[in-house]
């Protein structure tokens, strides 16, 4: 030990490995478990009341070990704290000389501690050394104070004056010659004076900062009951969870010991039918053997006439050819049986599936619920076609047109009416269709539909408004059936293809449910089968006559930027929260009310009540894109939190080669013409939106009328993974 303590090494540095991690003190009494850790004798008893485990490694021990002293470690441990003691004392002393080292000293005599200090002289005397300036009148104006220990500190080091005075502009101490010469005209106050504001502004300071750790604590203590709740749901969810595996496990053994007793009842029928059969053999070979011992009887007969009459006496008994029966298996059994593998086979397939895509496996009719809370009543069927076995579709009334508005603005068209929806075919309703797999035979269109039936072999492109839809033998749906556009002779647009490039990766969220459920189809098509050319969509609407000058429009042109609080964690913002393009990696965005966590979408930052204001967007492609608005009150979370599928929010929506505009889950149906730039015109006066297609100068394509309610703000949703939303700098 004696080397120990004479050696440069310090154990100082072994504190942390010296403490125990129960108590956090230095170990007393330490004790090793078979894990290797080392802990207080005490503190380790303390913990261990109804299993045994270590505290630091949660190691569990089946038994309790057996605890001996590491005496070792308790060595070291007491030579450390002989060191920490001694180290402190040490320290003590350190601060009682530098207490001693900061007395004034008096420096006339340089030994007797000073008594006070004459800022004239520029020194400081005791009591005895002091008494000139008590008793000679020349020093009656000299200034005294308290003892001073930093008077060199206050001597001018250009003009050696004693600086009293403080320069407010420069804020440094000076002295009168200061003031006379380099800081003339400057303001100045005493150094008392300059103390005292400083510390009013620092004790301002420092009721701000408290009142800044009181709200952080409160929030802290916030988290801390929402840590609480958030545990006491996730045990909830647990034990709801437990039971209802349990349920289902009880279900199982239930019908798996039914099912056994099945197949036990089967064995014990059946073997009780062949015991019979096998009884009655018996008796028959018994007989057939008697039979046989008798002819033998008579044919060792030497007497003829004595055979003669024995064999007239015989009567031989017809025995039928014997088989083996036909044992056939209980029909409960046989369909217990498949019942099991097609059940294995279907949980198989099941839990392969993500969970967020089990609910439509599991009850196809969510898909329903789903399409009713994203509310889509202006929509068409996934398909509408229908087979001779299947019913039709049925077609609701449509709605009461709706007044033309008054025009507000030059060339602004009239609201378009509103197509009907036409109910989703039957075979598509039970077939159990997920959208997030697509095997063979299934074909796509500007939305994804099921399994093509047998009898929708013919099915063949038609045409309407939106460009070419898939469709088959059936009804249409009501309203007026548009016109067609421009056609091109010898020219028919393919169908498109379900090719990973126009289906992109749709189970990133929520929102899949929502793009991909077979609502999305328009209605008053007319079939191919009557206009074998399809319309041709082209860069230039045919309204060209309404278009606007687009310096009219600039004249209202209005700067925004996108609201990080509002976009959703699969949209990332660029170029100065103009641009706005979503890819398949979440953002790490810290969670706020205010983001949209269903559907990718983003809010601009500014809202508008009053006034006329216009704003143009780059789209980087026309495919599962919307440009529109929304209040501020729309639902951030739920399913219906979409653009236009609420009384929140009103948009203009490309989906795959189709452009719709929607608004309270209502579609309106237009012609595509396949812009890059879409202005957007806001007049809040009139209540009024119209969407303009932007190039030489602005077509428009589409107006909503609405009351404002509250101020509304510019709002886009971008789904195709690389597609982006660009806000455009307003230039003539």
């Amino acid at each position: 030990m004696a080397e120990m303590d004479a050696s440069p090494f310090s154990l100082i540095s072994l504190e942390d490995e010296l403490t125990c991690s129960i108590c956090l003190s230095p170990f007393d009494c330490p004790v090793t478990i078979p894990c290797g850790h080392n802990f207080c004798q005490d503190c380790l008893l303390a913990t261990w009341k109804d299993s045994y485990s270590c505290p630091q490694c949660r190691t569990h021990f089946a038994t309790k070990p057996e605890l001996k002293k590491n005496t070792v470690l308790s060595t070291v441990v007491e030579t450390f704290n002989l060191r920490t003691s001694k180290s402190q004392a040490s320290l003590i002393a350190e601060e009682s000389n530098a207490e001693k080292e900061d007395v004034i000293r008096c420096d006339t005599c340089m030994e007797a501690e000073a008594s006070q200090t004459c800022l004239t002289c520029m020194a400081s005397f005791c009591e005895e050394h002091l008494r000139p300036h008590r008793e000679n009148p020349t020093y009656r104006l000299h200034q005294l104070s308290q003892p001073l220990g930093d008077l060199s500190e206050r001597i001018c080091p250009d003009h050696h004056k004693l600086m009293e005075l403080f320069c407010s502009q420069h804020s440094r101490p000076i002295c009168s010659l200061c003031l006379q010469q380099v800081h003339k005209g400057c303001s100045f106050i005493s150094p008392e004076e300059q103390r005292n504001l400083k510390e009013s502004e620092l004790r301002s300071n420092l009721d701000l900062l408290d009142g800044k750790i009181t709200k952080f604590e409160n929030v802290v203590l916030e988290i801390g009951i929402m840590q609480d709740k958030l545990k006491d749901s996730a045990t909830n969810r647990k034990k709801a969870l437990a039971a209802d595996y349990q349920q289902m496990r009880d279900m199982l053994a239930r019908d798996e010991h039914e099912a056994l007793n099945a197949v036990d009842r089967e064995l014990e029928s059946g073997q009780t039918k062949l015991k019979g059969v096998v009884k009655k053999l018996t008796e028959n070979v018994g007989s057939m053997s008697k039979a046989r011992e008798e002819i033998h009887s008579l044919l060792s007969q030497s007497h003829t006439l004595a055979f003669l009459q024995a064999s007239s006496d015989f009567k031989a008994t017809k025995f039928k050819d014997p088989s083996a029966p036909r044992i056939t298996q209980d029909p409960k059994v046989t369909a217990t049986q498949a019942s099991s593998a097609l059940l294995k086979e279907y949980l198989t397939e099941i839990l392969k599936q993500p969970v967020e895509a089990r609910l439509l496996k599991l009850k196809p009719e969510l898909n329903t619920d789903i399409v009713a809370s994203d509310a889509v009543p202006g929509s068409a069927p996934a398909s509408s076609g229908s087979t001779g076995s299947q019913p039709e579709s049925e077609v609701t009334k449509p709605p009461k047109q709706k007044r033309q508005p008054r025009s507000h603005s030059p060339g602004r068209p009239p609201v378009n009416p509103l197509f009907q929806p036409v109910r989703m075919p039957t075979y598509m309703e039970h077939s159990g269709w997920n959208p997030h797999q697509h095997p063979p035979g299934y074909f796509m269109g500007p939305q994804f539909m099921g399994p093509r039936p047998r009898a929708y072999k013919g099915v063949v492109p038609v045409s309407c408004s939106s460009g070419p839809q898939w469709a088959g033998p059936g009804p249409q749906g009501p309203g007026p059936q548009p016109k067609s556009g421009p056609k091109k002779k010898n020219q028919k647009q393919k169908p498109p293809q379900a090719t990973e490039a126009n289906m992109g990766k749709r189970n990133q969220s929520m929102e899949d449910l929502l793009a991909f459920d077979g609502k999305d189809k328009p209605k008053g098509c007319t079939p191919a089968a009557e206009s074998k050319e399809t319309p041709e969509t082209t860069d230039i609407p045919p309204n060209i006559t309404s278009a606007e000058k687009r310096t009219e429009l600039l004249k209202y042109g209005t700067v925004l930027t996108l609201d990080p609080k509002t976009a959703h964690k699969r949209i990332e913002l660029s170029e100065g929260f103009t641009k706005a393009s979503v890819s398949d990696e979440h953002t790490n965005y810290p969670d706020c009310p205010e983001r949209f966590s269903v559907c990718s979408q983003v809010l601009a930052s500014k809202g508008f009540l009053r006034g006329r204001h216009y704003w143009e967007v780059r789209l980087s492609s026309n495919n599962f894109i919307g440009v529109g608005l929304a209040y501020s009150s729309i639902d951030r979370k739920g399913p219906t939190s979409r653009l236009g599928r609420n009384a929140q929010s009103w948009c203009v929506e490309w989906f795959n080669v189709k452009l719709s505009a929607w608004y309270n889950s209502s579609e309106t149906v237009l012609l595509n013409p396949n812009p890059k730039r879409i202005g957007v015109l806001l007049d809040c006066e009139e209540g009024t939106a119209t969407f303009y297609n932007v190039a030489d100068r602005a077509y428009p394509f589409h107006s909503f009328v609405f009351p404002f309610a509250e101020a509304v703000y510019p709002a886009f949703w971008i789904f195709s993974s690389g597609s982006s939303a660009s806000l455009c700098k307003l230039q003539a």
